[in-house]
């Protein structure tokens, strides 16, 4: 069998993408993306290592991690330190958001996306809900963490600048 005819075999895949020829398993994927998908390590795993979007967490992050530090250094008043940490915040959460996704979806489905031309059937159980749990869990916490730090910061800053007209 060719490359090309593994790749017409295993289902509908998006534009550019192709999926390596061996099984993948939902709950490992689910539990990649949960540990370690702020690095990308659930898309290299699906595509591979040439994937752009597990590429582009890994730049998130690290761009995420010298905005956090900027941040702690500045005590949270450098816009460029928010800047940078955007990027980081949103490779995080989408991390957590693969895990649930990949986690919810019928095994069916991702069998036929991802294990088509394997003869390997998915069969997930109890773990993968535990992870999809958790994950909702600490991706909420995040989440509201970030948008709480954020909106303090704000109305400090306001508080701040009201003390300055008034003087």
């Amino acid at each position: 069998m060719t490359t090309s005819s593994v790749a017409t075999q295993s289902g509908p895949q998006p534009a550019g993408k192709h999926v390596p020829p061996y099984f993948r398993s939902k709950t490992l994927t689910a539990a990649l993306a949960f540990l370690f998908g702020y690095i990308g390590l659930h898309r290299f795993y699906l595509y591979g290592l040439r994937d752009k979007y597990g590429w582009a967490h890994i730049v998130g992050i690290v761009l995420g991690a010298f905005g956090y530090l900027l941040l702690k250094e500045t005590e949270r008043a450098s816009m460029l330190g928010w800047v940078l940490a955007f990027p980081g915040a949103v490779s995080l959460l989408a991390a957590f958001l693969s895990a649930i996704v990949c986690g919810l979806r019928p095994d069916a489905k991702w069998d036929a996306q991802f294990n088509a031309h394997t003869g390997r059937s998915s069969r997930s159980g109890w773990t993968v809900i535990f992870v999809v749990i958790f994950s909702l869990l600490i991706g909420a916490f995040l989440l509201m963490t970030g948008l709480a730090l954020t909106f303090q910061t704000y109305f400090e800053s306001q508080v701040e600048a009201a003390k300055t007209i008034s003087q």
